[in-house]
């Protein structure tokens, strides 16, 4: 089986979402024939954006009035993910896996361990490491006397078990534009980055070019992987 992978470079929310339904579309139909494309890997880097869930009291995480999103041009767009609300903006690396489960034998739980295992793998090469939160899927560093704070969001959807949306990773975002929301709904919770944590700003397609080899590493052999991402989840 097949995965592409698609570099969508900068893009609104919604015009990426559509991307990602055509996509949709091909790898089911893809399914119905018997070809070989499993998936389409999509990175994307947003214009800013406040992305709100169906998840009931997830509007009320926006803080910022829409005058104040408006001054800091933000806007707003709902989404069908799973999760709360998330911002996305310029710096921050978004990957979309539409990847058919069904035929990669991959559980919706696993889907998302072996999410959060391709950030980490990645991550790990900027000296940089990530662990998970039992109670809070994502990305996270641990921060000494502190609560650890959150490097990567995931948020999923499968439709006819095919995946769409995926991870948000903060390589060099203004981290400023959290203040305007409760990331995730979650409260008291901070929000970090790979230039802040490093001390210097990685180069972005670099961080884009290592996670998309780790996602599609990590979905060659699925079933050792998803097995080792579950265990070392605790």
């Amino acid at each position: 089986m097949d995965i592409e992978t698609v570099d969508l470079g900068r893009m609104s929310y919604d015009r990426a979402y559509e991307v990602q339904l055509e996509q949709h579309g091909r790898v089911l139909r893809a399914r119905e024939a018997g070809d070989r494309l499993a998936g389409v890997l999509l990175s994307v880097e947003h214009d800013p954006v406040i992305t709100v869930s169906k998840r009931p009291g997830a509007a009320d995480h926006v803080l910022a009035s829409e005058e104040l999103l408006a001054r800091q041009g933000v806007s707003l767009a709902k989404t069908d993910r799973g999760g709360d609300v998330t911002y996305h903006g310029p710096g921050q690396l978004v990957v979309y896996p539409v990847f058919d489960l069904q035929r990669m034998r991959v559980r919706l739980h696993d889907h998302l361990r072996l999410l959060e295992q391709a950030v980490i793998d990645s991550i790990a090469s900027y000296g940089v490491e990530g662990v998970r939160d039992a109670d809070a899927t994502g990305v996270w560093v641990e921060r000494p006397g502190s609560h650890s704070a959150k490097l990567c969001a995931i948020g999923v959807r499968v439709r006819k078990w095919i995946s769409m949306h995926g991870l948000a990773l903060n390589v060099s975002p203004d981290l400023g534009h959290f203040g305007l929301i409760v990331p995730c709904g979650l409260h008291g919770r901070p929000v970090t980055s790979l230039a802040e944590l490093t001390k210097k700003t990685p180069a972005f397609a670099g961080v884009r070019d290592r996670v998309v080899a780790s996602v599609r590493a990590v979905y060659e052999a699925p079933a050792s992987a998803a097995s080792e991402a579950v265990s070392r989840s605790g």
